[in-house]
């Protein structure tokens, strides 16, 4: 029998069940309303990553607890592991100048992060700081033009259906190349660091996270 990846919801009522908490005792002590924190245990509704920061602070448990399995868990060699991205589903960074979508978010352990980002950064002045984390990315350009920043090369275009492999640690940005108001872009990072979706979301600082469009 294949081996059942746990859901945010199954992480959260294991946590409860250790602790010997009540449904009640769980929402007092983490500030999720009851009726939620039920939802959310039975896999009817999942969280954003605001309310799961909010858990983690409160009950005094790392993050990577809530996106990873348990490491005494081994990995079966054969999984049949899928998840469908969509867009409604992801976990959404906003700011000003880029939008980024982080699919598939219910899959933890995942050895690659798919993104689908939103750029509207003209120039690096508005991006910000050249951006470094562990392990490598592909960046494919889906609409418009981005103009690829990296540490030390010469800044490239890439047109609609190009893309850059690049080493994640070099620092890097992607902005919207002149004439193009946004561009869009699909984008896979991968790395042998488990914890590398919470990295991810520390790059973002306190902007706006949140689940899906709405």
């Amino acid at each position: 029998m294949t081996q059942q990846h746990p859901t945010i919801g199954s992480l959260l009522r294991a946590l409860r069940a250790r602790n010997d908490w009540t449904l009640k005792e769980m929402s007092q002590r983490c500030g999720i309303p009851l009726s939620t924190l039920s939802k959310v245990e039975n896999d009817r509704l999942t969280l954003t990553y605001d309310k799961l920061q909010q858990i983690s602070q409160r009950l005094n448990i790392r993050m990577s607890e809530l996106f990873a399995e348990d490491d005494n868990t081994p990995e079966p060699p054969v999984t049949a592991r899928r998840s469908i991205g969509r867009i409604e589903d992801a976990v959404r960074v906003t700011t000003p100048n880029y939008d980024y979508f982080y699919l598939c978010p219910e899959l933890r352990r995942k050895r690659m992060i798919p993104v689908i980002t939103r750029v509207r950064a003209k120039s690096i002045e508005e991006f910000g700081e050249l951006m470094h984390h562990s392990g490598e990315e592909y960046i494919h350009v889906l609409e418009g033009r981005a103009e690829v920043h990296t540490e030390f090369y010469d800044p490239i275009i890439l047109e609609a259906g190009q893309s850059v492999y690049i080493d994640s640690n070099m620092g890097h940005a992607y902005i919207a190349a002149d004439g193009c108001e946004e561009v869009v872009l699909l984008g896979v990072c991968s790395s042998a660091d488990e914890a590398l979706m919470e990295s991810l979301m520390h790059l973002h600082g306190d902007t706006n996270l949140r689940t899906g469009t709405r």
